[in-house]
């Protein structure tokens, strides 16, 4: 008798990583089953999964005369821009600064400003 292991399928890491690879545009379920090489058993079981851990989410679609989902990322990849207002991420100081050290974050007037700031915005957009 030979017994086989069973068919590993597509782990929820690979498919939510090539859910934010899509972007903002996202990905149709049949194309990221192509992709994946995995048939739609196997991929709709880790979408499934991930939809409940609400990493991502699907929205459904027309697509060639057939309803199917487009899948999108919850969260989104970082970018520069994202971090670039914040005062410590280009600070001529920075490596002197440290929560035990003289300069430190708590006492930044840069800093301070800049939360106050975002505070302000985060407030007005509410």
């Amino acid at each position: 008798m030979v017994y086989r292991l069973p068919k590993k399928g597509p782990t929820e890491q690979d498919v939510l990583k090539l859910v934010m690879n899509s972007g903002e545009e996202g990905i149709l379920q049949s194309e990221l089953w192509k992709k994946m090489k995995a048939d739609s058993r196997e991929g709709s079981r880790a979408i499934l999964r991930l939809e409940r851990k609400r990493l991502i989410e699907r929205k459904k679609e027309l697509s060639e005369g057939r309803w199917t989902y487009r899948v999108f990322a919850r969260r989104k990849f970082s970018t520069v821009d994202s971090i670039a207002p914040i005062p410590c991420a280009f600070c001529d100081i920075e490596q002197r600064c440290g929560h035990t050290a003289l300069i430190n974050p708590s006492r930044c007037d840069k800093l301070t400003e800049w939360l106050i700031k975002t505070a302000g915005e985060q407030a007005g957009a509410a």
